[in-house]
């Protein structure tokens, strides 16, 4: 059957391939290249942070989506940190606080989803066995692998804001992390240049080995445990050993006559969706791929749909979010005639 892999890295489209190659299915492949990416893109994703799947299975109306957050500590309190706010971040992507102890360090870390999600899909879904699906990422990590172009730059590159941290900074952040990403000298990795993990590569292989409810409730628990209690993490071992998934409708719109689902709020779904039904009204092809109006207006397009998720993306198990408002194609016509009016928009 024709199929195919997507993933930021060649290493896990690689090993994800080979999974379809031996018969196995797409749940099969995601889930292994998924571990694989973790180990070569760590500045991106890895077993201590979330995943968030959207599938759609064949033969089945809808699309199923699988949150697996990173939940904040049971240990946080709701003003802890009133006093330490310096500004909200330009961006939309929260506050900046005075020592980034929202952004770095041990009070930084949430509650990890990720492996719980790889091994509900895998579990429901897959066919292959959880040690087959995290064997290649163990040998990616024991054997070493090139830095690839992209990861070298961000590693090298400053924070956007003098407020922010960088990746360097979050390296820097950790002895663990600064022994296992920089050089001897202390320097970052130049693109091409090899780095092994064997710790990473132990790890992974006892959690092939003692599988997933391990990493929640078993040895790895109490070590992850014993570490952020030491270190002033707001994460304690009643938060692994209690953690549970989120599944939920993914959220669906349309472009076109296709049908496009994504994750829903607090994800990016509705954002992505915003933005689509705002360009649906424009015939783009005519005004030539990136000529400056295609380029203008795909920003503007950007922009509403980030003026309304600003003030109003949330969890929705604690706020209520006007999804269906944001996605509906009434609010994108209404955009649509403010960005032809020519008028400006504040994100």
């Amino acid at each position: 059957m024709p199929s195919a892999i997507v993933a930021p890295q060649p290493t896990a489209v690689e090993a994800g391939a080979k999974v379809l190659m031996r018969g196995g299915n797409a749940v099969d492949a995601a889930v292994t290249a998924a571990f694989v990416q973790a180990v070569v893109d760590p500045q991106m994703c890895g077993v201590g942070g979330y995943a968030l799947v959207n599938l759609h299975l064949a033969g089945q109306s809808g699309s199923i989506g699988l949150d697996a957050p990173a939940l904040a500590g049971s240990q946080v309190r709701p003003d802890m940190w009133e006093d330490r706010v310096i500004r909200p971040n330009p961006d939309g992507w929260g506050y900046f606080l005075q020592g980034q102890v929202n952004d770095a360090g041990y009070t930084s870390i949430c509650t990890p989803g990720w492996v719980a999600g790889m091994a509900a899909i895998l579990a429901r879904w897959g066919t292959i066995s959880w040690a087959d699906a995290i064997a290649p990422a163990g040998r990616v990590a024991e054997a070493g692998w090139l830095v690839s172009e992209l990861a070298a730059n961000r590693w090298k590159r400053k924070a956007s804001y003098p407020e922010a941290c960088s990746l360097l900074d979050y390296i820097l952040s950790n002895p663990e992390a600064r022994r296992i990403y920089l050089k001897p000298d202390g320097a970052p990795y130049d693109m091409g240049e090899t780095i092994r993990n064997p710790d990473y590569a132990a790890t992974l292989r006892h959690l092939a080995e003692s599988g997933p409810d391990d990493f929640y409730r078993g040895d790895l628990a109490r070590r992850m445990a014993a570490d952020l209690q030491a270190n002033g993490s707001f994460v304690t071992a009643d938060d692994l050993a209690t953690y549970t998934l989120r599944e939920e409708m993914s959220v669906t719109g349309s472009y076109r006559g296709y049908t496009v689902t994504s994750a829903a709020a607090p994800h990016g779904g509705p954002t992505l969706i915003a933005m689509l039904n705002i360009l649906e009204g424009y015939d783009l092809a005519a005004l030539g791929h990136n000529s400056p109006d295609y380029i203008y207006l795909l920003g503007m397009a950007m922009k509403a749909a980030f003026a309304d998720r600003n003030p109003h993306m949330a969890d929705p198990e604690f706020n209520d979010v006007p999804q269906a408002w944001m996605i509906s194609k009434e609010r994108a016509a209404h955009w649509r005639a403010h960005i032809d009016a020519g008028k400006p928009i504040d994100v």
